[in-house]
């Protein structure tokens, strides 16, 4: 359908831009808040399959950490390739499906467990399949709609909508389950029911272009097309492999690596590591909040994030230290906080810590991000693909690890006195697996200094290839 691009001057344009805005920050709190429900849910999936420790559950979040890696850039491919309105549909039903499938967890029904333990993993990697392809598709649907002058904004209220939901969870379950009286494995179901209702409400309002919707004007038409030279619709083609020897793609991948694994603790060890060591009660009201202390303030750092790297460039034109400065001085700020974790005497000062070390954290996620579009030009999808698929795996890496550490303090306490480490009562437990998380603090100290030097590797002004460097008279890196 052809439309005219050219409206008077004086007619403004509309804003149904901002509805499609609506449903991506909706689809982003819904996908947060069903992947943080496994962190807030693990004392009673532990107590269906007779588990002592969270780390007994190590593999649930493990699998759905390599199932979002492993699928985030097949399933960004769907989107670019059927459009993100029958993609996102069907991924959206997908994922809804498996999570009120995890409500089954450890279910017994006539001497048999429906779901053992071995299915809860596979479940927790099939639903990983799903939300892999949100943010990738969403964004896509974001590209088709906005003027490049506003897609920045837009993208940086799409991720503090999801932080932000991820950070209320554990309130949310407490004033559902706990006090609300709902049982847990019915929130199950009902947070999978929101997936659904989102679908039925996008599949009958939202198309894949603005010309497609009679509502748009052409004034607000006109705005996201000719304002910015909107380049038409397409697939991609072949991957560009090339993008590989790129020394700055690299630094980019393990920056996110090394950022993403401290971060993931905040999913999933979190709510169990302060309600054991801190005594936080399910039913405490400002302790919900501590458990969401990262996310509610990374919800703020990633807008300012975006916000100070972009002022930085705007005012100096320099784009290299412009990503570069806010990145290292976010990563810099976390490495005190980690090495505060450990040492926090009460409740609150870890809180504090830790939600600061989010914060710093997530400040760096705008200029990441923005340095995947200068570097990628073109390509920036794939780029962005790359980076966050790399972070996942450094969060399937600490899922994992975390566990094992624990395990290793189990028996590190309970060998020696004669104790069996898969069988410790509480006080045990509590004592005996500080030292994992400790080490696990230390670790994360260890790969935000690393980080920080990765920064010094990437450089914004170098695209990942040869012939985009010759559009721009810079050479590739």
């Amino acid at each position: 359908m052809n439309r005219d691009l050219s409206p008077p001057s004086s007619v403004r344009p509309t804003y149904v831009r901002y509805g499609v805005l609506a449903f991506a920050c909706s689809l982003s709190m819904i996908t947060y808040l069903d992947r943080a429900a496994i962190g807030v849910t693990q004392e009673p999936v532990r107590e269906a399959y007779g588990f002592n420790s969270v780390a007994d559950l190590k593999w649930t979040a493990f699998a759905f950490s390599l199932a979002y890696a492993l699928f985030e850039v097949p399933t960004g491919w769907l989107g670019d390739v059927f459009g993100p309105r029958r993609t996102l549909i069907r991924i959206v039903l997908w994922w809804s499906f498996f999570t009120a499938l995890t409500g089954l967890a450890g279910y017994h029904f006539a001497g048999l467990v429906l779901l053992p333990f071995a299915g809860l993993v596979a479940i927790r990697f099939l639903f990983g399949i799903g939300e892999a392809g949100a943010y990738p598709n969403i964004t896509r649907a974001l590209h088709n709609w906005f003027p490049a002058q506003e897609r920045g904004l837009a993208q940086g209220v799409v991720w503090m909508s999801g932080r932000l939901m991820g950070g209320l969870t554990a309130l949310i379950w407490m004033v559902l389950v706990t006090r609300g009286g709902l049982h847990w494995r019915a929130a199950y179901l009902l947070f999978g029911s929101l997936g659904v209702a989102w679908c039925i409400l996008f599949v009958f309002w939202f198309r894949n272009r603005p010309e497609e919707k009679a509502s748009v004007g052409a004034a607000e038409l006109a705005l996201i097309r000719t304002s910015v030279g909107h380049e038409a619709e397409r697939a991609h083609g072949d991957i560009p492999w090339r993008i590989l020897l790129s020394p700055t793609l690299w630094f980019l991948c393990m920056m996110y690596f090394c950022m993403s694994y401290a971060w993931y603790f905040n999913m999933f060890y979190l709510p169990a590591y302060l309600k054991q060591q801190h005594g936080v009660a399910d039913d405490d009201l400002l302790g919900q909040l501590y458990k969401g202390g990262p996310l509610i303030l990374g919800a703020g750092a990633c807008l300012l994030g975006g916000y100070l790297t972009d002022r930085y460039v705007r005012r100096t034109g320099d784009r290299r230290w412009g990503r570069r400065l806010y990145g290292m001085l976010g990563h810099a700020a976390c490495i005190p906080c980690c090495l505060a974790c450990i040492i926090a005497p009460t409740a609150f000062t870890f809180a504090l810590a830790i939600a600061l070390a989010g914060f710093f954290n997530d400040l760096a996620m705008g200029p990441a991000w923005a340095a995947c579009q200068d570097v990628g030009k073109k390509h920036a999808a794939i780029v962005a693909g790359c980076m966050n698929m790399i972070g996942n795996l450094g969060g399937a890496a600490s899922a994992w690890l975390t566990g094992a550490l624990l395990d290793w303090s189990h028996a590190a306490y309970a060998v020696p006195r004669g104790l069996d480490p898969a069988a410790l009562n509480a006080a045990n437990l509590k004592a005996a697996e500080l030292p994992g998380y400790q080490i696990n603090f230390w670790i994360c100290a260890g790969l935000y200094v690393v980080a920080v030097f990765l920064w010094l590797g990437i450089d914004a002004t170098r695209p990942v290839l040869p012939e985009d460097a010759a559009d721009t008279g810079v050479p590739a890196g």
